[in-house]
């Protein structure tokens, strides 16, 4: 097999070893990972949302947001307990020492926001959803697999094919948020 074959279009090196890292890079942008930041707001709404059923130490919260949201999203320690700290300075969470551990539950004004919010980010309902913390992701993560496959075993021919497709499908995505 041709190691130089078009993966100078990656952008990050020639041949094939080129190649990989372009697909390391993709499924990682891919991955969600601990400490892989949400949009504003998300932590703060789920904190609400969980606390709304029991009081939880902050290890069990993050724990429970990676459970729900079946691994997809896993809050680093830095994005929970902050918010957890911000959320008794607003008088919405009170924390309690239980074995050792801070355990907080939500006081009576936390009870009014939580149950106005409904937009707990880890109810998602899965792939077939549209989520875009779940469907989108797997479908990049399932074209680097594939593209890699192509990259082992294709010919010349199949990986320079290969790379048009993947230009003419970048493109295509692109020209998404093109539209009004």
């Amino acid at each position: 097999m041709n190691n130089t074959s078009s993966a100078g279009t990656f952008g990050m090196g020639t041949g094939l070893d080129g190649m990989w890292q372009a697909m390391e890079q993709l499924r990682s942008t891919f991955d969600r990972r601990e400490g892989t930041r949400a949009p504003r707001g998300e932590v703060r709404a789920a904190i609400l949302a969980l606390l709304a059923e029991r009081p939880m130490h902050g290890y069990q919260v993050i724990r429970e947001i990676e459970d729900r949201s079946g691994g997809d999203w896993k809050p680093s320690a830095g994005s929970v307990y902050p918010t957890l700290q911000l959320l008794s300075d607003e008088g919405l969470v009170a924390a309690e020492e239980t074995d050792g551990r801070k355990v907080y539950s939500l006081t009576e004004a936390g009870r009014a926001v939580a149950g106005a919010d409904d937009s707990a980010p880890f109810r998602a309902a899965g792939p077939s959803s549209g989520d875009r913390y779940t469907a989108l992701p797997k479908a990049g993560v399932d074209l680097a697999r594939a593209t890699a496959q192509v990259g082992r075993s294709g010919s010349p021919e199949q990986v320079d094919e290969a790379v048009a497709v993947l230009d003419d499908a970048r493109r295509r995505i692109y020209s998404i948020l093109a539209r009004d």
